[in-house]
C-alpha cells in the first residue's frame, strides 16, 4: 500500500476491509458497488476508492491496497514504474506477470502504451532480471500440494482441452518462485469459476476476462486460460526458463525464423507453428523436456541429436525406501503393499529406521524377526507384487552401522544414511560415508546431502569422490522423492551418473497416500539431473535388482 499520512493509511485500511468483505476483483465489480443506489461503506471511503479507479482503473485500487499480482506489485515497488503507468499498462495489454512484461519489451509493443518513453522502457527491463529474485520462495513439494487441487478442478471443467503448470513449477525447481497454470480451454469463464470455487481459496485478489488470481494458504496462485491456437506458445513463454527463452530465440534467428509471443514466425503475417512441440520441430529439434530448460547446454545437445531420453514415472518398476508403523511412519506394512500394487509395482522394500535413529520410534533387534514374519503374511496375501525386506541404516559417528552383520545379513537390501554431522568436518564425514559404501551389505547411501528443504543446506562435501567411491564400490546412490529432501537435487544428480554411478529413485514416504507424489518428485529430480532409464536401479527387473545386491555382497 501506498504510504501516506495516518488519516490516509485509516481510510486505506478500510476500503481495504470493504474490498475483501465484497470479494471485489476486478473493474466490474468496482463500478458496480459505484453504480449501487446506495453503495455500502462510509462515505469518505467510497470517494477515495472512486478517485483511485478514475486515476487508474482497478489495477491502481489493487496496487494501492496492496492485493495487486505480486510480480506487478514488485515492478511498482522498484521504482520502475509509476502506479499510474502500471494501470496503463495492465489495461492496455493484461499484463500480470514478468512472463508477460518480457514479451511486451522482446516483441516491441510497449511504446504502443501512453504515458511510456524509452527511459521507463530502459527502467522496466533493468528491473526485470532482478524482479523475479525479489519474490519469497516456496518448497517445490508445498507448491506441487497446493497446484494439484486447483489442477484437478480446471481439468474437470467444461471446456478444458488440457491444464499444466508453468514456470519454475514446471521445470521442477526444489524452490519455487510463484505458482502459474495455464489451462487451454473453449470456455474461460467456466474454468475461472472452477478456480474459485475450490475450497481452500480463501482471498480473490485479481480477476479478469482470461485470468484470476488467488490466494491459497497465504500463497498466490495465478491461472491463466487461453485458446487451443495459442495455448503452445503460452505454455513455451510461460514455462521459461528466460535464458532458454534466449537461447532459443538466438537459435531460431541463426534458422532464419523470429520467436515471439505469437509463436514461430518467418514474416510479419505468417506464424509457422504454436505448441511447443511444433516449435522445437520448425527448428530441427527434438522436444526439449521442462525440467531441463535452464538455458545451459540443452539447446546444443538437442541441435546435435545427444539430448537424453529421460527416466519417466513409466519406467519405475518399484519403491525401495519407505517407512512403516514399525518406525516412523504412520501407516502399516499392509497399507504400504496395497499402495504399491495399486501403483502398478513389480516389487518394493519396507526399509524401516535401525535403533539410532532420531525418529520417534525405531525398529529394534527384536522387531526385526517380528517384522519379517508379518512381511512372509503378507507376501503370500499379495503375490502380485514382490515385497524386499529391507531397513534404513544409521551410519555412526565412528563409521560403523547401527545394526551387527548378523541382523544386516537377514534384510534383502540395506540403506545407509547420515542424519546428523555430531560436529564433524566434510573429511570426517566422506570416511564415514566410505566405511558405510565399502561395506558389502549396503546396497544404498540415501539422500546423501542430507539437506532440510528449504532451511537446512547439505553437508559440504567432494561429491565428485563421493560418485566416484560409489562407483568404485558397487553401492548405489539415491534420488530421495521426499519434499524435505529432494536429494540428490538435479545438478548434484548430473554429476553422479557423469562419474559413472548407479542411482535409485525412490519416494522414502511415511505415508501410503503419497507415495506416489514423493516418487513423481524424486523423478522430477532426476529429471533435471538428465538422469536416463540406464542409470535407475529400480527401472530394471527385479532379478537384475537382485543381482546388483549380490555382486555387491560377493564383492564383485
Amino acid at each position: 500500500m501506498i504510504r501516506g499520512d495516518a488519516a490516509e493509511e485509516a481510510l486505506l485500511a478500510e476500503a481495504r476491509t470493504l474490498v475483501a468483505a465484497l470479494d471485489i476483483a476486478n473493474d466490474a465489480d468496482l463500478g458496480h458497488l459505484f453504480d449501487a443506489p446506495s453503495p455500502p461503506g462510509d462515505p469518505a471511503v467510497m470517494k477515495r476508492l472512486r478517485q483511485m479507479y478514475e486515476a487508474g482503473g482497478w489495477v491502481l485500487v489493487e496496487s494501492t491496497l496492496a492485493d495487486l499480482p505480486a510480480d506487478l506489485r514488485w515492478l511498482y515497488e522498484s521504482g520502475a514504474v509509476t502506479l499510474e503507468q502500471l494501470a496503463a499498462l495492465h489495461h492496455a495489454h493484461g499484463v500480470t506477470t514478468s512472463a508477460d512484461l518480457a514479451a511486451i519489451l522482446q516483441d516491441g509493443r510497449l511504446n504502443t502504451v501512453s504515458g511510456f518513453d524509452a527511459a521507463t522502457e530502459s527502467s522496466i527491463a533493468g528491473a526485470l532480471p532482478t524482479l523475479r529474485s525479489s519474490i519469497p520462495r516456496i518448497p517445490l513439494g508445498r507448491a506441487v500440494s497446493i497446484a494439484e487441487p486447483i489442477l484437478d478442478r480446471l481439468r474437470r471443467a467444461h471446456g478444458t482441452l488440457w491444464a499444466s503448470t508453468t514456470g519454475s513449477l514446471r521445470r521442477g525447481q526444489d524452490m519455487v518462485g510463484d505458482i502459474e497454470l495455464l489451462a487451454s480451454t473453449t470456455a474461460a469463464d467456466d474454468g475461472i469459476a472452477a478456480v474459485l470455487d475450490d475450497r481452500d481459496v480463501v482471498r480473490t485478489l485479481h480477476r479478469g476476462a482470461d485470468r484470476v488470481y488467488v490466494r491459497v494458504d497465504r500463497t498466490q496462485v495465478g491461472v491463466r486460460m487461453t485458446t487451443a491456437e495459442r495455448a503452445g506458445i503460452d505454455l513455451l513463454r510461460l514455462t521459461g526458463s528466460a535464458q532458454h527463452l534466449d537461447a532459443l530465440r538466438l537459435y531460431a534467428a541463426e534458422k532464419g525464423f523470429q520467436l515471439t509471443a505469437a509463436g514461430l514466425i518467418v514474416s510479419p503475417t505468417t506464424t509457422v507453428a504454436t505448441s511447443e512441440e511444433d516449435i522445437y520441430d520448425a527448428l530441427g529439434l527434438p522436444f526439449i523436456p521442462p525440467e531441463v530448460r535452464e538455458g545451459d547446454d540443452e539447446i546444443d545437445a538437442a541441435s546435435r541429436g545427444s539430448l537424453p531420453a529421460l527416466v519417466a514415472r513409466a519406467d519405475i518398476r518399484g519403491d525401495l525406501h519407505m517407512h512403516t508403523v514399525w518406525s516412523d511412519g504412520r501407516d502399516s506394512v499392509e497399507a504400504m503393499v496395497l499402495s504399491c500394487k495399486t501403483l502398478g509395482y513389480q516389487y518394493m522394500a519396507i526399509t524401516d529406521h535401525s535403533p539410532s535413529s532420531a525418529a520417534v520410534r525405531n525398529l529394534t533387534v527384536d522387531d526385526v524377526s517380528k517384522q519379517a514374519d508379518e512381511i512372509a503374511r503378507l507376501r503370500e496375501a499379495n503375490p502380485e507384487i514382490v515385497i524386499l525386506h529391507g531397513c534404513e541404516v544409521d551410519i555412526l559417528e565412528d563409521g560403523r552401522l547401527d545394526f551387527p552383520d548378523r541382523v544386516l545379513e537377514r534384510f534383502d537390501v540395506v540403506l545407509a544414511s547420515l542424519h546428523e554431522r555430531a560436529g564433524h568436518a566434510r573429511d570426517r564425514l566422506m570416511k564415514r560415508y566410505a566405511s558405510a559404501m565399502k561395506h558389502p551389505l549396503v546396497t544404498t547411501i540415501t539422500h546423501p546431502t542430507n539437506r532440510m528443504v528449504p532451511n537446512r543446506p547439505g553437508y559440504d562435501l567432494d561429491y565428485d569422490r563421493l560418485f566416484e567411491m560409489a562407483t568404485e564400490t558397487n553401492t548405489v546412490v539415491e534420488i530421495d522423492g521426499s519434499p524435505s529432501h529432494l536429494d540428490l537435487d538435479g545438478a548434484l544428480a548430473r554429476r553422479a551418473i557423469a562419474r559413472g554411478a548407479v542411482v535409485a529413485i525412490d519416494s522414502d514416504c511415511h505415508r501410503a497416500d503419497m507415495l506416489q507424489r514423493q516418487m513423481d518428485l524424486g523423478i522430477v529430480m532426476a529429471r533435471r539431473g538428465w538422469v536416463e532409464p540406464r542409470h535407475v536401479l529400480n527401472t530394471r527387473s527385479l532379478d537384475d535388482v537382485r543381482g546388483h545386491i549380490a555382486r555387491k555382497r560377493s564383492g564383485r
